[in-house]
């Protein structure tokens, strides 16, 4: 199974940013998908959730309002929209796979990762 992210970058605040993460290697309509970010010193935290269908959706409070989550099951492929980019955004981006569902507290409890992708934000 790989997670390959990428679209990260450096962008300045109140700019726009849309990631990608393709999925190969899993049936990856039967699998539920996620977003974490980890920020230098700090945890790696829950971003946002979307069920296998892409009929259910799940984000964190920081992110509510500004980010997108969405699969195109036909490409294989999860993505985030990113709206009105903050400093505090800065982090590496990190898809995730579980065969049941995304486990937003337990992060290493989900099946799979990719690697992640740096995204800054300057002010």
């Amino acid at each position: 199974v790989q997670l390959q992210a990428y679209g990260g970058g450096l962008v300045q605040a109140g700019k726009s940013l849309r990631l990608s993460c393709v999925a190969s290697g899993l049936t990856f309509s039967n699998y539920a998908m996620g977003w974490f970010r980890q920020a230098p010193g700090k945890e790696r935290e829950f971003v946002a959730a979307i069920t296998s269908s892409g009929g259910g959706t799940s984000y964190a409070d920081s992110v509510k309002g500004r980010f997108t989550i969405s699969r195109d099951n036909a490409k294989n492929t999860l993505y985030l929209k990113m709206n009105s980019l903050k400093p505090e955004d800065t982090a590496a981006y990190f898809c995730a796979a579980d065969r049941r569902y995304i486990r937003p507290a337990e992060p290493e409890k989900n099946d799979y990762w990719g690697q992640g992708t740096q995204v800054t934000v300057s002010s």
